[in-house]
């Protein structure tokens, strides 16, 4: 790993930690049994840019933070954002657009947050419509935040190619 990627890794990590434990409220959005902090998934899909490294130190960044924030249910959920990150990381590396990567990766991570959830006695009602759906309305939302960033931080179009040839 480059010093740039590791140093990119560690502020998108610290963003990832920052988000559930600073914002976890003031960003949270319950609807029971699914709940979402808007935004968390924005760090994750700038680390897919950078590469699938960078992309699963957030994502276990990221899992820390709502470990610690709001229990090992929804660390688990952010656990599946390792898998997403990954496949993102790779697709972008493969070349393809950054907001195409993020609409293929919306059925990877809705499915699996929605699947993780089985095990501490969601019904399938609950994990499939509530939390899946749920993810992936989150997921476009940050989506968009995503995309929004990108184009606005000029800067880092400059210093990160992935950003400039990605993201049109």
């Amino acid at each position: 790993m480059k010093t740039r990627e590791l140093v990119l890794g560690g502020l998108l990590t610290s963003l990832a930690l920052l988000i559930p434990l600073a914002f976890g409220g003031f960003l949270g959005v319950l609807i029971p049994p699914f709940s979402a902090t808007l935004a968390s998934h924005v760090p994750l899909m700038l680390a897919m840019t950078i590469s699938p490294a960078v992309a699963i130190i957030v994502a276990l960044g990221s899992t820390l933070g709502f470990l610690i924030k709001l229990g090992p249910i929804i660390a688990a959920r952010a656990f599946m954002h390792v898998f997403v990150g990954y496949t993102g990381a790779t697709l972008i590396k493969q070349g393809k657009p950054l907001y195409l990567v993020l609409l293929l990766v919306l059925p990877i991570h809705a499915l699996g947050e929605a699947l993780i959830v089985i095990p501490f006695g969601f019904s399938l009602y609950n994990a499939g419509v509530v939390v899946g759906l749920g993810t992936a309305f989150h997921h476009l939302a940050d989506s968009f935040i995503t995309l929004a960033v990108v184009k606005q931080l000029g800067l880092l179009r400059k210093s990160l190619p992935a950003f400039s040839k990605k993201i049109s």
